[in-house]
């Protein structure tokens, strides 16, 4: 199948743009590789350190300095779901990795926080912030120098994205990584968004919204609406960084386990002691990010992804921008209906076919690029297969031809609509992305007065008041990065759902984030330059006529030109967020971030300046190709065979 024209173009375009941070980046993943495994480089005395509370039997694999050993990264914590899980992944680990004579260690753990848990809370302050945190606790499990492959478990919002872009920066390094799984079903979604409503109507009482959120949040895994998280995992197997349909297979099932065990086998498969070495600053490339932008159209994904694949573009030394997606958005069919752009969850999204029925009507389409590195080796293709149990290992077969439900899956040939459904909007006020997957077309275009706003507060005030009875764009300011660290904005969702139902005419436009519950209100979000950069968003004024368009792309205030560039930035005391709840340790983020279409980052692009690491020999990684459809994985290493 040939690459649509248009998704070949981007590619190019990614790829001229990228080229010199791109090279500067595969010179230092080359310059990091040594011949032999890592820990070869070690003092007695480091070394010593490494192995020893080590099992006796496991000791002297590492002492010997001949077979891999797999890192284990675990964010492991009792309090999220969808993390709580990994309690007991490390042993099945080891145990995996041990019958095929090679070793592994719990690394370390890194920091995993719930947007859930701090929605509406000054912890959420922390929630973009902890990404990059995430990355440096990775880089720090790993600077130890002992590890030949790496398993990275996690799940959720920022920790997915921080994971991988710790791992990139330790490029050099083969990467499997191993999902937990959605809860079982609860209530459905519409039921839970109808209890939010009431609530903020004053229709119900606490007590109801609690019970329904607990029907909804009730057991361990991932939430079962397409936020962030189950959109990571989308991603991750369109990258090639999953084995085959592992995403959504519900923890503590037989299944689930022997993934996991296949995944450790895997890494170990695809370590320089094994029989293919993929480096997973080579499964991460151009065509793999222009892959996951599909992916995430093809599914009506999160939009804090239009942060987090830019920030892990970067640290692959790839450069993506809004314009990237946009342009994508345009022939990247929806394939999915999954709350909240359907009532679907994602365990009927998974039995409809899932991820890989999504990857194959991509492929089938030339709306991805089969042409990639994974964890499997060349070919995406090899990743359209069902994952089965056969005794206590895993076999993958063929899908279905057809979805198991055209109300949830479907074929790019019939898709739900023609686009992606994420569009990018600019003018006067900046740019930004807007999800409008879920939004009906008659609030594609809001054309109403400005009420502005410097916090969630001071709107749900508003509206707890009654003053907002009424047609008019909301425009929050101070939510960028810079300003408070971009928190989600969910507080608003059920407020102004309830006005829309009313028949008001209403939009939000802010530099914070809405994040995969982005559903039926429109919403400019990711505003950028935010205010703190110079943006304009701090020019508008109550009464301001707004214009958002997302059928042409446009975000403006329609006010004259001489009366705009003579007004003054608003300003606002943003002390209170930069204390309390730790918020306080990361002035250092706020101080250094870059833009949201930057990723909001805090680190650099490579650059010719950092490949200070000496060449080693052995930086030849030769042709990788895919095994056969059943039999392709586990291989032993060369040591063991």
């Amino acid at each position: 199948m040939m690459v649509h024209p248009v998704v070949e173009k981007v590619t190019q375009r990614i790829i001229e743009r990228s080229r010199p941070s791109r090279q500067a980046y595969l010179a230092h993943l080359d310059a990091a590789r040594i011949k032999g495994v890592q820990r070869g480089v070690l003092a007695c005395t480091n070394l010593a350190h490494g192995f020893a509370a080590f099992p006796v039997n496991d000791k002297l694999k590492l002492r010997q300095q001949k077979v891999p050993s797999v890192a284990i990264v675990s964010s492991y914590n009792d309090m999220l779901s969808a993390h709580q899980p990994f309690e007991t992944y490390p042993q099945v680990i080891k145990d995996a990795v041990r019958q095929i004579g090679a070793v592994a260690q719990f690394a370390g753990g890194v920091p995993a926080m719930c947007d859930g848990v701090t929605q509406g809370q000054p912890g959420m302050e922390l929630s973009l912030f902890s990404r990059d945190t995430i990355a440096m606790s990775t880089a720090i499990a790993l600077s130890h120098n002992m590890f030949d492959a790496a398993l990275y478990l996690g799940i959720c919002d920022k920790i997915v994205p921080g994971l991988l872009i710790g791992a990139l920066h330790f490029g050099h390094i083969p990467a499997v990584f191993v999902p937990g799984g959605p809860m079982s079903t609860g209530i459905s979604n519409k039921e839970k968004a109808a209890v939010r409503q009431r609530y903020a109507k004053g229709e119900a009482t606490r007590e109801e919204l609690l019970e329904g959120e607990a029907r909804a949040y009730h057991g361990a895994g991932t939430c079962t609406f397409y936020g962030t998280a189950n959109s990571n995992q989308m991603l991750m197997e369109m990258m090639g960084l999953h084995l085959p349909g592992a995403a959504f297979v519900s923890p503590g099932t037989p299944l689930r386990e022997a993934l996991t065990r296949a995944a450790a086998r895997q890494a170990v498969a695809i370590s320089q002691q094994g029989e293919h070495y993929i480096p997973v600053g080579h499964v991460v490339d151009e065509k793999s990010i222009v892959n996951a932008i599909a992916a995430l159209h093809a599914t009506g994904g999160s939009t804090n992804h239009t942060l987090h694949l830019i920030a892990i573009a970067r640290a692959a030394g790839i450069v993506i921008d809004w314009n990237d997606f946009d342009e994508l958005s345009k022939v990247v069919p929806l394939l999915a209906r999954v709350y909240p752009n359907g009532d679907a969850d994602v365990n009927h999204f998974q039995a409809a076919g899932g991820p890989t029925f999504v990857i194959r009507s991509l492929l089938d389409a030339g709306l991805a690029h089969d042409d990639v590195n994974t964890v499997l080796g060349r070919g995406l293709r090899a990743h359209c297969k069902e994952a089965f149990l056969d005794g206590e290992n895993v076999v993958w077969r063929d899908l279905p031809e057809k979805s198991g439900d055209e109300n949830v899956l479907r074929t790019a040939d019939n898709p739900f609509s023609p686009d992606g459904g994420l569009a990018l909007v600019q003018g006067n006020l900046g740019r930004a992305v807007m999800k409008i997957s879920a939004v009906k077309k008659e609030h594609h275009i809001v054309e109403a007065p400005a009420l502005t706003f410097d916090s969630q507060e001071d709107f749900m005030h508003a509206y707890q008041a009654g003053q907002l009875n009424k047609d008019f764009v909301a425009v929050l300011r101070f939510q960028g990065p810079r300003a408070n660290g971009m928190p989600e904005l969910h507080a608003l969702t059920p407020a102004l759902s309830n006005l829309q139902d009313a028949g008001r005419h209403v939009a939000l436009v802010t530099d914070g984030r809405m994040s995969g519950a982005s559903g039926k209100v429109p919403a400019a979000i990711h505003v950028s330059p935010e205010i703190l950069a110079g943006g304009p968003l701090g020019l508008v004024r109550d009464g301001d006529i707004i214009r958002l368009d997302a059928t042409q792309g446009t975000l403006d205030a329609l006010v004259p030109a001489d009366v705009w560039h003579a007004r003054k930035q608003a300003t606002a005391d943003l002390s209170s967020s930069h204390i309390g709840m730790g918020r306080e340790l990361f002035d250092v983020f706020r101080k250094t971030i870059s833009e949201a279409e930057q990723g909001a980052a805090t680190f650099p692009l490579p650059s010719p300046r950092q490949t200070t690491v000496p060449l080693h020999e052995g930086t030849d990684t030769g042709e990788i190709m895919p095994g056969s459809d059943e039999d392709f994985l586990f291989r032993k290493t060369n040591d063991t065979k």
